[in-house]
């Protein structure tokens, strides 16, 4: 058993018929806890591994490996060498396991999540890299934020999304708490696309310090249709009431009834671009609009330009593109910056 010491100085045996061994094997500067419980008859086929939760994570799809070798090794030297070999490919394949923080990440996420409030952590992973808190808006309403720590410092540079229609953009420097970060949350405006009509909507964000207030608002849909709406909504600021939802407001300035979902079908609004079908395109939505009464079809700015641009029938002038609605052939046009080539 010399060679095992030497190749394995902290893995030492507990007992004296050398059956149980415990301590570290070391692969790639890394060093990971391991126990091995041996038969009576030193039978490898039949030993036991008991692995600490980083070593169980790293060999995480690679136990019939492991097994295999167990089985088919002729010691617990050519053993090591082989789960060595295996820990390394592991390694390689699984870049986010190749380091751990040091204890001072522990102790600094730990404290920060004390002066957040333990009360607001829905989930933390086993690596203590992704985290989900609670948050309550101003209506009361309950959002999960997700954040996924990506370094030493809990709040240097995480990724941070939320079950919120818009993409979550928060600032942040490497003294930036889990706290601070919660309540940049809190402060984002939320936006809503309440559908009008076929192929016309208002776009509302509303700013949470002021969550009576009268919110942003951005009438999406042809032109013919909006223009009246417009005029609605600036000649009937005054009417606005902060002891009443947003609904009930916007139903009173813009002077109609918000259509009900229970007697339309979701697709009787359509909201995603005639062009990529999607909605959204990174943190744009399908603002340019047909305005043939008859057609409407809403298109992403990006999209729209693009596809026009393609066309030999268009004509540019500067930024604008003058050109045929992609889907009735009326005319259409856009106005956009030219991508920087």
């Amino acid at each position: 058993m010399e060679s095992l010491v030497k190749d394995n100085p902290i893995l030492l045996p507990l007992n004296s018929d050398r059956t149980i061994y415990d301590g570290f094997i070391t692969v790639q500067e890394r060093d990971f806890r391991l126990r091995i419980v041996l038969p009576p008859d030193h039978e490898l086929k039949r030993a036991k591994l008991h692995c600490s939760w980083q070593l169980k994570h790293l060999l995480h799809g690679y136990e019939p490996i492991v097994k295999q070798r167990l089985q088919q090794s002729a010691d617990l030297v050519t053993f090591l060498l082989e789960l060595k070999t295996v820990l390394e490919v592991g390694l390689k394949s699984r870049p986010e396991c190749s380091s751990i923080p040091p204890p001072q990440y522990y102790s600094q996420l730990i404290s920060e999540m004390e002066t957040l409030g333990w009360n607001k952590l829905l989930f933390i992973d086993t690596e203590f890299r992704t985290l989900r808190l609670k948050a309550q808006d101003s209506s009361g309403r309950e959002h999960i934020l997700t954040i996924k720590l990506k370094s030493k410092h809990p709040a240097e540079g995480p990724e941070c999304s939320a079950d919120l229609p818009l993409p979550l953009a928060i600032t942040w420097t490497p003294q930036t708490t889990l706290e601070q970060l919660h309540n940049q949350f809190l402060l984002v405006r939320h936006m809503r696309r309440i559908a009008i009509g076929n192929n016309v909507s208002i776009k509302v964000e509303v700013d949470p310090r002021h969550s009576k207030m009268l919110p942003e608002c951005c009438l999406l849909g042809a032109e013919h249709v909006v223009t009246p709406l417009r005029n609605k909504l600036n000649s009937n600021m005054h009417l606005w009431n902060p002891d009443s939802s947003v609904l009930r407001n916007l139903r009173d300035v813009l002077e109609i009834e918000f259509p009900s979902p229970a007697t339309h079908e979701k697709s009787d609004f359509s909201t995603e671009c005639g062009i990529c079908y999607s909605y959204r395109l990174q943190a744009a939505i399908p603002d340019q609009v047909c305005n043939d009464p008859r057609c409407g079809q809403p298109f992403h700015q990006a999209c729209l330009y693009e596809w026009l641009r393609a066309l030999p029938s268009s004509r540019q002038s500067f930024s604008t593109v003058f050109g045929e609605c992609p889907y009735c052939s009326k005319p259409i046009t856009v106005r956009m910056s030219a991508p920087s080539s």
